[in-house]
């Protein structure tokens, strides 16, 4: 045999999993009750109920342990199944988009991480690296599907194009403190589609 099981933790490996569950409810907590700004190690391990030596153990900083698992819950959401068209793509996209920025946590943790990142370079990168380019590696890979299917132009901007995706949502969820329903969504599905193949012959 060349594979192997996977076995699920136990004894120790399963206290340890559980210990880092915890841990990161409370971080997410106190990012959402109290912002970026005044979050403290100190704070999360108490919140937690462990002492702050448990947090070090897994994060260096405050930031590590914030990118990290702020990212564990965010890349998950934007996964999208293939629905073999270029509608059905960009409706599920838009949904996915939607979910994530509507999230009860990342909905108030998101806006805050931003408004940060002005005056931390440092965080701005790791939001990046570790949130938004799994994010657009997702969607390029949809948008590249399309093309793939003649559904979309070559030369199709691919980078705008992701822009478009999750910059109406965000403006009207987050910004506009608008509600996002189907019709909404049905529309601007529409509307892309008619952006993005305005080229195609």
């Amino acid at each position: 045999m060349t594979g192997r099981t996977r076995r699920s933790p136990t004894g120790a490996a399963r206290l340890r999993t559980e210990l880092t569950d915890t841990i990161a409810e409370a971080l997410l907590d106190e990012l959402a009750e109290h912002g970026y700004g005044r979050l403290s190690m100190d704070a999360v391990a108490r919140r937690a109920g462990v002492g702050k030596s448990a947090l070090y153990r897994r994060w260096s900083s405050k930031q590590d342990m914030t990118i990290d698992v702020v990212s564990r819950l965010s890349v998950p959401m934007s996964e999208v199944v293939d629905t073999g068209s270029l509608r059905g793509d960009i409706r599920a996209m838009l949904v996915a988009v939607m979910r994530w920025l509507d999230h009860p946590r990342i909905g108030k943790i998101l806006p805050d991480l931003i408004a940060e990142t002005g005056r931390h370079p440092a965080l701005a990168d790791a939001l990046t690296t570790q949130m938004g380019v799994p994010h657009r590696e997702r969607g390029t890979a949809m948008l590249q599907r399309a093309i793939a299917r003649g559904e979309l132009p070559a030369d199709l901007d691919i980078d705008l194009a992701l822009d478009l995706f999750a910059a109406p949502v965000f403006w009207r969820l987050i910004a506009r403190r608008a509600p996002v329903g189907e019709d909404y969504l049905d529309s601007l599905t529409e509307m892309l589609l008619r952006a993005f193949s305005a080229s195609v012959d």
